[in-house]
């Protein structure tokens, strides 16, 4: 449906500004004054003869009445009763906007969603000094909603309404994080795609997520892969990977290589630096070496890694760690919790 927009004028500022001015000191000492005062412009708004303009006038110093004297619940009462006595007030939305606020002072987060959801289904859209209710409502959503379903709605709206307005790569990424959690595998491939496909994907940066590129390029890598090279549990990968170093069997180990993203590197190197992600053969390094392992993995492992510490592969660094980790691909329950060889690190560990 085709979304109209109002300038507001007269006193219309942003919500901002009003909840700033809820200055402690602007408070009424006196609570007979404070009402007093309310009910001279609510018995002006039920009696007068008023335009849309005078009105709106009217509600907004009665809500920054409110405001000033953090009576946040009152503001809630007397706005949610005007909208529902008055439907066809063409301010509405911005006064449910005030009211979902009113709602995230009282850390009422839930209920703040209701309100701001209900903006975005049931009420026009309004520009308050040139920016739009609806896109505030959706900033909100995407801050305050639990639910990755209803967070993908929020995404998509605002990739596809407010393009210019956001970071679409961000939110290409965000909307494909979603639908991992939701398991809707499909559309996550499909965004997380589109992700990488932008430009400036490698200098996204989401707080707590510092490997969201890399996982996102090895997932679709991987969906494209044979997926052939995994062991169902790492004592089986342990075992052959053992077996054909002990047998100088560099063709063996070539083919258990993971075939998306196998790095060799420095333990302070980053896996998809480019220099670690080199192809070689295990066939340059076996010949006239004398290779060993430990006999056992080494401590630092844990239920998803593990490292082999080995020798013998080179007179400049001798030492290799080879690493396994469990696999994460819940696209393939065939594969999904097997293991891997997934790269090597090469000298001591630091």
């Amino acid at each position: 449906m085709k979304r109209n927009r109002f300038h507001i004028a007269f006193f219309l500022c942003f919500l901002f500004t009003i909840f700033s001015a809820c200055n402690p000191n602007k408070n009424n000492k006196n609570d007979d004054d404070f009402f007093a005062m309310q009910q001279k412009f609510q018995d002006i708004l039920d009696n007068a003869n008023l335009n849309s303009q005078q009105k709106y006038s009217i509600i907004n110093q009665m809500a920054t009445n409110y405001l000033s004297a953090k009576d946040y619940q009152g503001l809630v009462l007397f706005l949610s009763d005007w909208v529902e006595q008055n439907p066809d007030d063409m301010y509405n939305s911005y006064w449910l906007l005030m009211t979902a606020y009113a709602y995230l002072s009282m850390r009422a987060e839930p209920v703040a969603e209701y309100y701001f959801d209900r903006i975005l289904q049931q009420y026009q859209d309004l520009l308050v000094k040139g920016k739009s209710i609806h896109f505030m409502c959706l900033q909100n959503l995407i801050q305050i909603s639990k639910s990755p379903a209803h967070r993908i709605k929020y995404f998509n709206e605002l990739i596809n309404r407010f393009p210019s307005e956001v970071n679409t790569t961000e939110l290409y990424l965000r909307l494909a994080m979603e639908y991992e959690k939701d398991s809707q595998w499909t559309q996550a491939l499909r965004a997380y795609t589109v992700f990488l496909e932008q430009p400036d994907a490698t200098t996204i940066q989401i707080p707590g997520e510092p490997d969201a590129y890399k996982n996102a390029r090895h997932l679709i890598d991987y969906n494209s892969s044979s997926k052939d090279w995994t062991f169902e549990s790492l004592d089986a990968l342990e075992t052959a990977v053992k077996k054909a170093i002990r047998n100088y069997d560099w063709r063996s180990l070539d083919k258990y290589k993971a075939k998306v993203n196998f790095f060799s590197m420095s333990w302070k190197q980053d896996e998809m630096d480019a220099n670690s992600q080199e192809e070689f053969s295990m066939r340059s390094f076996m010949r006239g070496n004398r290779i060993r392992f430990a006999e056992n993995l080494d401590p630092s492992s844990t239920p998803s890694e593990a490292y082999l510490r080995t020798t013998g592969w080179s007179t400049y660094v001798p030492v290799w760690y080879l690493y396994f980790r469990k696999v994460n691909f819940p696209l393939d329950s065939d594969i999904h919790g097997n293991w891997e060889w997934a790269g090597i690190y090469m000298g001591e560990k630091l």
